[in-house]
């Protein structure tokens, strides 16, 4: 079943730029996270966690993030 319109979800989604250039879309955090005086800072963290593991799994090394953007956010 659909969620209902207005309903909160449990996940942001932010595309990640890495500093090779390289950009990965849709990344989930939780979103009980974000918010506060950190605003989205907490977001990188739980996003280099998901690409440690990704690294591991694949037997190569993390990219450097250099840029995180909440998908749908409006542009500065």
């Amino acid at each position: 079943m659909a969620a209902k319109p207005g309903s909160k979800s449990a996940f942001v989604l932010f595309d990640v730029f890495y500093e090779d250039g390289t950009r990965r879309s849709n990344r989930k955090v939780p979103a009980e996270i974000l918010g506060g005086l950190d605003g989205d800072e907490p977001a990188r963290k739980v996003i280099q966690e998901q690409d440690n593991e990704i690294a591991k799994a694949s037997g190569k090394a993390p990219l450097a993030i250099s840029q995180l953007v909440r998908v749908g956010a409006k542009k500065k």
